[in-house]
């Protein structure tokens, strides 16, 4: 099996940035492109040439540095097939179901828009990896800025799918903010409170929260969670469907 490595280092603000790294053959991408200044000394640090860029989404903080990289390093800049108008230099578009093979390790796509109209994940089943952008986060999820409620329920539900020893690499720092809303919508969940505990220790230590694992997900993160009957107890929606919990969800933590 071939080996994926992944390196993970702080970008912006808040950002992650993922460097992937096929072993077999040395082909490297660049997880969406935060800033360009700490992606090139984790290049640099880790002796790797940059041959691709797989872009989630359009927004800045995660295709802005694309036109400098490719520039650079004749980069192939893969993007959603959906949003390529968007997607700055892009060379390959990719949708649903498609398979992006990365020297020779295979990244299956999802179209998980919601948080922009075409966001994608990207899941490489054999390393147990999914990167997912703005679309699922660490106790949370993204935005609505292009997307409805039920589009984004459907694209987080794809996501659920996934083995639940899936390691997840969201691409912000949210978790602490996160865990907090989600004990005001979940706070009977017994795993929630001992994982918020956790994390408020981590992050006092300066220590990520990224990866998490999409079965801690499913047992913590309210936006995956609007059969709790614990949430829709006290969101005032018992017996509700999914997407009606999920936006109320949602329109609560927007104003959070």
């Amino acid at each position: 099996m071939t080996k994926l490595d992944i390196h993970m280092f702080p970008c912006l603000s808040d950002n992650y940035g993922f460097l992937v790294h096929d072993s077999a053959t040395r082909a490297t991408a660049s997880i969406d492109t935060p800033e360009v200044g700490p992606i090139e000394a984790a290049l640099k640090q880790k002796g790797w040439r940059l041959t691709h860029i797989m872009n989630t989404h359009h927004h800045f903080d995660h295709a802005g540095g694309n036109l400098e990289l490719k520039k650079k390093w004749q980069c192939t800049i893969v993007g959603p097939r959906a949003d390529a108008d968007r997607i700055p230099g892009i060379d390959v578009q990719v949708g649903d179901g498609d398979v992006f093979t990365l020297g020779e390790s295979k990244a299956k796509v999802f179209d998980v828009p919601g948080h922009t109209r075409g966001h994608i994940a990207y899941y490489f089943a054999d390393a147990k990896v999914a990167f997912v952008g703005d679309t699922l986060f660490a106790l949370g999820c993204g935005r609505l800025f292009e997307g409805t409620p039920q589009q984004m329920w459907t694209s987080l539900s794809k996501l659920a799918a996934l083995p639940d020893d899936t390691r997840v690499y969201c691409a912000h720092e949210y978790t602490q903010s996160n865990a907090r809303f989600a004990l005001t919508v979940e706070p009977d969940n017994a795993a929630l409170v001992r994982r918020a505990e956790e994390i408020e220790a981590a992050r006092s230590r300066g220590e990520a929260t990224v990866p998490t694992t999409i079965g801690l997900e499913k047992a913590t993160n309210p936006f995956l969670r609007p059969t709790s009957r614990d949430l829709m107890r006290t969101i005032g929606l018992e017996g509700r469907d999914p997407v009606t919990v999920f936006a109320e969800t949602r329109k609560r933590k927007d104003h959070f």
